[in-house]
Order: structure tokens, then sequence, then C-alpha cells
């Protein structure tokens, strides 16, 4: 990266990018291209975040119907696995009435038997029509007749309610066992249809987590355009200024100084623990400060955009994505790794989150729970998702 020197070169930190004006850069005009070309970007990637904001918007309410969807099916399973329960404990129930009834019609036989015995003093096993021949006299058959009748009137009724009964606890017990077929094929179907609501989730799910990934890097790429738009700015202000002002050769080296001071300064490589310090000291200053989604500034920071702010305040510039971050420097070791290193996570996407490493196992960095804060890499969190990638810038 060069320093910008007179008219003759310029080079603009932006993000993970560096822009390096051409032989003809000096030219206000190139400048308003440039400029122009860069807000139309930053115009299409707007359009872009709006539209996976929508995308997002309509995913969400996917996922809201397919987990009303869920309930209703867990319902729906737990009430379905009850009236299974219960069908399975009424047909026992049935069977043990049926049982019951069969020995009362059994009972019921051998009192008709007893009552027919006893019309004959002598006992034993006689048919109605020696009940009746029995008798002794005309009055008595009368009356064994009568008694008969009563007996085979009283036995037809016993065999017609036994019938009966026998048949309604057969039709309870088959409309139960049809009833449990039913429930049982319910519930085959509400597992396949849980089955595909799950499937649906998971998709939804691992969609959204594309587009939020999608849209971070959106986010990410509007600051850089940003970024660029306003390097760009500076120096479209600083030619205005010596078109108007027709300053010589030896201005322009002024202006350059001048340049240097303010937000042009650039300065590619460091070296001693005093810088990465002051990177260090820089980020505390900056301890509670929220984060927020491709954050770039002091009011706000997402990981990429803390880690080159604090660097830039020690006169350091690196890329502010963590594309770009984890190629920055040179690959170490964890082992070998020292304050002021750059630590990498893998969250949502592979090398999503940086930090700025502490030493003795701790880090500090912008994490969307805390804001910015120092983190111990022995976290249960990130010590799953720290995979020993290791940057060191200088």
């Amino acid at each position: 990266m060069k320093r910008i020197v007179g008219l003759t070169a310029g080079v603009i930190l932006a993000g993970s990018l560096f822009i390096t004006a051409p032989a003809g850069a000096e030219k206000l005009q190139d400048v308003q291209v440039q400029r122009s070309s860069v807000k139309a970007e930053l115009s299409e990637t707007e359009e872009k975040i709006a539209d996976v904001m929508a995308e997002l918007d309509e995913l969400n309410e996917k996922i809201d119907s397919v987990d009303e969807a869920l309930a209703k099916n867990r319902k729906k399973m737990k009430e379905t696995k009850e009236k299974i329960a219960t069908a399975k404990e009424e047909i026992p129930a049935l069977e043990a009435e049926m049982e019951s009834l069969e020995e009362k019609v059994e009972k019921r036989k051998a009192l008709m038997k007893d009552r027919i015995v006893s019309l004959q003093k002598s006992g034993g096993d006689v048919s109605f029509l020696e009940v009746i021949f029995g008798a002794e006299s005309f009055s008595d058959l009368i009356t064994r007749v009568s008694a008969v009748s009563k007996i085979a009137e009283s036995d037809e009724k016993l065999v017609e309610q036994q019938e009966a009964d026998k048949a309604e606890l057969e039709e309870k017990k088959k409309e139960k066992e049809e009833t449990l077929k039913e429930l049982k094929t319910m519930k085959v179907e509400l597992d396949g249809m849980k089955e595909t609501i799950l499937a649906q989730k998971e998709q939804n799910e691992a969609d959204k987590r594309k587009l939020k990934a999608k849209q971070e890097d959106l986010q990410a790429m509007k600051a850089e355009l940003k970024n660029r738009d306003y390097s760009l700015a500076s120096i479209e202000r600083e030619l205005q200024s010596r078109k108007s002002s027709g300053n010589s050769a030896g201005a322009s080296a002024s202006t350059s100084t001048s340049s240097d001071s303010g937000n042009l300064k650039q300065v590619s490589k460091h070296s001693g623990e005093g810088n990465l310090s002051a990177a260090i000291q820089a980020g505390y200053t900056q301890m509670g400060t929220p984060y927020v989604v491709a954050g770039k500034g002091p009011g706000g920071f997402d990981c990429s955009g803390f880690v080159s702010w604090a660097f830039g305040q020690a006169g350091i510039s690196i890329p502010s994505s963590t594309a770009a971050l984890q190629h920055t420097g040179e690959k170490i070791s964890y082992s070998n790794a020292k304050p002021g290193d750059l630590v990498f996570f893998n969250t949502y996407k592979t090398n999503g989150h940086v930090g700025i490493y502490l030493g003795n196992g701790k880090f500090l960095g912008a994490q969307n729970s805390t804001g910015v804060a120092v983190a111990s890499m022995n976290n249960t969190y990130w010590k799953s998702h720290f995979a020993g990638h290791v940057r060191r810038v200088r």
C-alpha cells in the first residue's frame, strides 16, 4: 500500500478492499466516476439487503406456520394415544362382561332345572311332558300344565335376554376393535405427518441461517462501500481544493502531509509490541459498546468491524470483514499465539467470528450477546467453536 504523494497515486482502505487510483486518477473527473460507480454498487447492495429482509419475513411466517402445524400434530397425537389406551382398556372389560353373562346364563339354566325337578316328588332329571303326565289328578294336571307354561315362558324370555345381551356385547366389542384399528392407523399417519413437518422445519431453519449469513455479508459489503465512498469523497474535496487554488507541486507535498494526518492515512507495515498494545488498549476503551450488524464505528460494532477499528487506532490498516481477515497476515498455531494475534471461531460459518487474543486463554471482541467484552477461550461455547485458526497481522 502506498501513501498519497502529491496527486500521483491514492490508496483508500475500504473493508477488505484497497482502491488504488490509476495513473489518471489525479483528475477530478476520474474520482467522480469512481464515486458514481461506488454509489451505484451501494444502491444495488441496499436493494439486495431489502430483498433478503423480505425473504426473511416470508420465511419467518413459514416457520411460524410450521411450528403451529407441529403443535397441532402433537396435540392430536396426544389425544389419539389417550383414545387408544382407553379402547385397549375397554375391550378386556367387555370380554370380562361377556364371561360374566355366560356364567349368569348357566346359573339360570340350573335354576330352571331345579324348578322343574321340584314338581316331581322323586326329583331327578325330567322333561316337561314327564312332569305333566306325572299328575295324580285332573286338578294336579291343570296346576302342572300352568306351572310348566310359566316356566317355559320364563325360559324363553331368559334365552331371548341372554341372546340380546350377548349380541349387544359382541357389537360393542366389534365397535371398540374397529375404533382401535382406526386409531392405530391415525397414529401411523400422524407419525408420518410429524416427520414431514420436522423436515420442513429443519429446511426452513437452514434457509434462514443462509439468509442471515447473506444479510450479514451484504451489510458488511454496504459498510465497506460507504467507507470507499467516504475515502473517494475526501480525495474529491482535496482535488477540488487544489483545482481552485492552483497550488504548485510544493503545495501538493504539503497537502500530502495534511492528508496523512487525516482520514487518508494508511500504514501497511508496523513492527514492535507498542502498536499491538495500542490496538488492544483502544479496544478496551470500547468495553460495553453494543453489537451492531455490520457496525464499524465506536457507536456499535460487529466482530470484524471492532477488530479493524481497534487496529486502525494503532495505525494498522486491516480489513473489516471476516472473509478478508481470515487471510490477513500469517497463520500460526494457537500454541504460539501472542497478545494482538487474531483468533477465529466457526459460528454461523467457518471463521464467522473474530477477536483479538489477549494471552492466558482470553480474547477481546464484539460478541452479539454482550457487546465488546473480554471472553475466555475455555468457555464451553467458544471452545467448541474454536478450530485453532490464528492469524498474526504483522
